[in-house]
């Protein structure tokens, strides 16, 4: 088996105590324990049976240790190994090998239930473990976290979870306690997560020891942020990919591809970006050849630049498996890159349902393995990106793995067994193709959507999505904790289908009225996640499909899109703030209010950045319905549809309309409003309307640059503060920090009160200026 890089070999040796500050290890009861400092709030903890070397890499972990030895204390006493920071203490029982987690003042946060537990296991031919780390959690306490689930939970207590990547869950070995501390552990194999009110344990199939971090950030952004540093900080996505998007499963000819982007032109709704499913390629034989191999795609440079004329962007869909004639498979195959177990498509066929006795001999690729991934990258720039491709849907990156068998894990991969690195297979795939663009272009930054996650991947561009969930109510209130979980596991930009994938529950498809009220529904709450993307299959969901001009449903979807539109200023500073300073999009209520326990384990409303309660609307009406609503106390909010103040801290039953969904702003918020346009770019931000929430000293930092290439890595981009005194009614526009090309020298800034219908205009050139309301 070809191992892991870095080595992190436990010495043997015949001490039982070894320090070396900010590190230090220990032999208690036949293990061997290390307990590493890797910032005065970040510790891991390794735990090894004696005698057993082993090398291992993190695939997820890019930080290494910062602290200096003399910013830890070591202290042994008493039957205690106690090392302690500026703001942790961790402390080994020297008897029990139990680790216990506290403040640098001794307050607790966590304790281990029990020492690790290793049971030998045959990792085909290569002896290793199964291991298992139990904690004691406070009776109270919520645990948020583990990756996208589907069970509609906000809080993960009680509950026990075989966690293995598929279709619509994925899994992420991240969880985060209202306590304000978050664990990492570091295992790709399939785990079970198990919470009791006895215990809380993971358990992984395989693995050569116990590796877990411990983060302290005091509050969920501030484990959000120690996950990101342990594991990478996340790119800037191109303005452009927050506009809406529409995709099908599947559009069949470049005449059609066009046609789409076209139509909606020609009908004035806003649209950004077009996705190219499969079989552009051919038939399944063919599968994801990463060229256009169909007829119905004649010239595929002319398509691009026919999409490009009118101001939109395309996306193309790439799988993680290859056809038995296309070039990658006949390339991997002699090399064995490829994994022999049954994916999608089984069958050589088309016709539905397979025809098994013409097998399709698709295979996923080893993405584990660095030349399988240069063999993946050197077709897929020659095939697409060259034409001038804007974006990858990088499809089943779980990836799909049909009429399982056990047998399958055992699948040798670069890195060993399939079953040792099982979870890190989107990982791997998606950093790939991020990582080689990178290398090729800075001119067009990296933009993935993706089927399936693990830690780490928000360093990559990419973007994940639910995967192929039904088109249910139930289903549309599930994404929402679903999305609020995924995003506290550090990776933030997530979606939903809207609309869902199969129509299965709906034989009239998009005639029938609770579904098209579902999909309103359903691109509402849309409106307000990092990407906008309306797909799926068995009708097409184009808003045409819902109506016309005039009729109450188009006219609400169509003014939701609009209103997205409006928000880009907003949205687009947000995601400075995610890239620069380690913020979240979805914000679960725990994030902003933790000292109001009302709203711990809420599971159906969030704020959308730092300003906007969003509550979707998840239940069927006719015409208008009554959802109910708490609105978070420490603050007041204003209805975002009439600027009516309210206080927080109440439960509201709130009446809502085709038209509208119960939407809120927090009393102290300044919300930056753009223009009306087709796409993103069509229009200078040279007069933005800031939107006042008074109630409360607020904030806020519009953030611009060129919109889409990475020199605001180099620093070419602006920041404008501003501030809002509450006291003194009085806004100010800070100073201008930073440059870049095509800046804006002047512009006018429209000032409107909320709950007032008069406005103030005011000149702004960069330097600093005021306006009394």
């Amino acid at each position: 088996m070809k191992h892991f890089l870095f080595l992190c070999s436990l010495l043997l040796a015949a001490s039982t105590l070894y320090a070396q500050s900010p590190e230090a290890t220990a032999d208690v009861n036949g293990q061997r324990i290390t307990l590493s400092f890797y910032t005065p709030t970040t510790v891991r903890i390794l735990k090894a049976p004696v005698g057993r070397t082993y090398e291992k890499q993190s695939l997820s972990v890019t930080a290494r240790p910062t602290l200096n030895a003399e910013e830890v204390t070591v202290h042994r006493s008493s039957g205690t190994l106690q090392l302690t920071g500026s703001k942790l203490r961790v402390a080994l029982n020297l008897r029990t090998g139990i680790v216990t987690f506290s403040t640098a003042q001794g307050k607790r946060l966590l304790q281990e239930k029990a020492a690790a537990d290793f049971k030998d296991f045959d990792d085909v031919g290569t002896p290793t473990f199964s291991v298992s780390q139990s904690f004691k959690l406070d009776k109270d306490e919520t645990l948020y976290g583990l990756g996208q689930l589907q069970n509609g939970k906000m809080s993960q207590r009680n509950q026990r979870k075989y966690m293995i990547q598929g279709n619509t869950e994925d899994f992420t070995n991240i969880v985060h306690s209202v306590k304000g501390y978050g664990l990492f552990w570091d295992n790709y194999s399939p785990t079970t997560f198990a919470d009791s009110i006895d215990a809380t344990s993971f358990t992984s199939e395989v693995g050569d020891c116990v590796d877990y971090y411990f983060m302290y950030g005091g509050n969920a952004d501030g484990v959000v942020s120690e996950i990101r540093a342990l594991t990478g900080d996340v790119p800037l996505f191109p303005l452009w990919t927050y506009g809406f998007w529409q995709s099908k499963e599947r559009y069949k000819s470049q005449e059609e591809t066009v046609g789409i982007v076209k139509k909606y032109r020609e009908l004035g709704v806003p649209l950004d970006g077009v996705v190219q499913d499969w079989q552009y390629w051919g038939g399944n034989y063919l599968w994801n050849a990463m060229e256009f191999l169909n007829a119905d795609f004649p010239n595929p440079k002319g398509m691009m630049s026919d999409i490009h004329d009118m101001n939109a962007h395309l996306m193309i869909s790439v799988w993680a498996s290859f056809g038995p004639m296309t070039k990658p498979y006949r390339e991997m195959q002699p090399k064995g890159m490829l994994l022999d177990f049954q994916t999608w498509p089984q069958s050589g066929s088309s016709r539905w349902p397979p025809r098994m006795d013409y097998p399709s001999g698709v295979r996923p690729y080893d993405p584990f393995n660095p030349e399988a991934r240069d063999i993946f990258w050197r077709y897929l720039n020659e095939g697409l990106f060259s034409l001038g491709m804007d974006g990858w849907w990088l499809d089943s990156t779980e990836p799909d793995h049909l009429s399982f068998k056990p047998e399958d894990l055992n699948l040798r991969t670069y890195l060993g067994s399939f079953r040792r690195v099982r979870n890190a297979y989107p990982l791997l795939t998606v950093g790939g193709v991020y990582d080689h663009q990178r290398q090729v272009s800075s001119d067009k930054r990296v933009f993935i959507l993706t089927r399936s996650a693990f830690a780490g991947q928000q360093r990559y561009g990419a973007n994940t999505w639910t995967g192929d969930v039904q088109a249910t109510w139930r289903t549309l209130a599930r994404q929402i904790p679903a999305g609020l979980n995924f995003s506290l596991c550090g990776i933030p930009h997530w979606n939903s289908d809207i609309g869902g994938f199969f129509l299965g529950r709906y034989p009239r498809r998009t005639a029938d009225p609770d579904y098209r009220e579902l999909f309103l529904r359903w691109l509402q709450f849309g409106t307000f996640c990092p990407m906008m993307r309306s797909h799926g299959a068995d009708a097409a969901r184009e808003v045409w499909e819902f109506g016309e001009a005039g009729e109450p449903l188009y006219d609400a979807i169509v003014k939701f899109i609009r209103l997205r539109y409006t928000l880009l200023p907003y949205i687009y500073s947000t995601s400075w703030e995610v890239t620069a300073r380690r913020s979240t999009f979805m914000r679960a209520l725990v994030m902003d209010f933790a000292a109001d326990k009302k709203v711990w384990d809420i599971n159906d409303q969030y704020m959308f950045g730092r300003a906007l309660l969003v509550c979707p609307v998840v239940e069927p009406s006719s015409e208008s319905t009554v959802r109910t609503v708490y609105l978070p106390k420490g603050t007041d909010w204003y209805d975002f549809w009439g600027n009516r103040r309210l206080q927080g801290g109440q439960t509201l039953e709130q009446t809502t309309t085709l038209d509208r969904i119960p939407l809120f702003v927090r009393a102290g918020a300044i919300l930056p409003v753009g223009p009306d346009v087709q796409y993103a770019e069509e229009k200078k931000w040279d007069k933005l309307t800031l939107c006042i929430y008074p109630g409360a000293n607020g904030t806020f930092t519009l953030y611009e640059d060129e919109f889409d290439n990475y020199n605001y890595e180099k620093g070419e981009y602006s920041e404008i503060p501003f501030t809002w005194d509450e006291a003194h009614r009085t806004l100010t526009i800070g100073e201008r920090n930073g440059s870049y090309k095509g800046m804006l020298g002047s512009r006018t800034f429209v000032v409107k009160l909320a709950g007032s219908d008069a406005t103030q205009e005011i000149s702004y050139n960069g330097t600093t200026a005021e306006i009394k309301l």
